[in-house]
């Protein structure tokens, strides 16, 4: 199934008017939002903007203190969560992996791991991949489900450059394949902003959202994150010209051609930003 046009297509999830609160504490106020079928949303924000918080509130696993979150009836979410521990000495190999919680066959693992790029590690042990296989093997099993929406929350910390590139070039190429959404939650500001259609900045609320060049020079943005992101994305823009053809079959309003990039990344200790 191609990619819907940018701004096509039905609401899958939506926030309307969401607040969370934490032991106490107003982690998010007066949140509303939403994702389309077929586009790839970015949340930014600094650590402790609620980021985390908010996709685990559109997911159901936290109750809301106000407002509400619509799902679409019946929502396949494919989740790649934020790097996993496995132990190295577990006996456990990809194959096996792919098949937790729920039992998938042979064909359907070979051709997920195929979509991610991997088509020779099903026998490997998990403890043996590198970091950028280990977070393609956690796509392949999101994709498994079939999701409508693949939701990521810091889908790329602690790999490099080069592999944070990649994991999202492979993102796009998937929704380009398939047309499944995609919500991902990062601070990579350069690789994400260049790599969404719509970019939303968070900080306990949305400070400012729209295409990645409106927001890129809106003052709440800069506020954040300071003026460094604008060279970065014209960078992207100019480095990549050659990346895509014309009605390649997603349609980015906001540049003419992809974001296959080789950026800067803003990591910071996991543990920091789930709140």
């Amino acid at each position: 199934m191609p990619a819907l046009p940018r701004g096509a297509g039905m609401n899958l999830i939506e926030a309307l008017d969401v607040t969370v609160r934490l032991d106490g504490h107003e982690v998010l106020t007066g949140v509303s939002m939403q994702v389309k079928a077929g586009e790839i949303v970015t949340i930014l924000g600094p650590n402790g903007s609620g980021k985390s918080t908010l996709l685990r509130a559109l997911l159901g696993i936290l109750p809301l203190a106000g407002g509400t979150v619509v799902r679409e009836r019946g929502l396949r979410v494919g989740y790649v969560p934020q790097r996993l521990s496995v132990e190295r000495s577990l006996p456990m190999t990809v194959r096996r992996f792919l098949s937790l919680p729920v039992r998938v066959g042979g064909a359907e693992a070979m051709q997920a791991l195929g979509r991610v790029g991997l088509p020779d590690v099903a026998g490997r042990q998990m403890g043996a991949l590198s970091g950028g296989q280990f977070q393609r093997v956690l796509l392949a099993r999101a994709l498994l489900s079939q999701p409508q929406i693949l939701v990521l929350d810091e889908p790329t910390q602690g790999l490099d450059q080069p592999g944070e590139a990649a994991f999202y070039r492979l993102i796009e190429e998937v929704r380009r394949e398939t047309g499944v959404a995609v919500l991902m939650v990062s601070h990579d500001l350069h690789v994400v902003m260049a790599a969404s259609d719509r970019v939303i900045c968070l900080n306990g609320h949305i400070c400012c959202e729209g295409t990645p060049r409106v927001v890129s020079t809106a003052p709440e943005y800069r506020a954040l994150f300071g003026l460094g992101t604008q060279g970065a994305l014209a960078l992207y823009q100019h480095v990549h010209d050659h990346s895509h053809e014309e009605g390649a079959g997603h349609s980015h309003g906001h540049h003419a051609h992809g974001p296959h990039s080789h950026g800067h990344s803003h990591v910071a200790d996991a543990e920091h930003d789930h709140v």
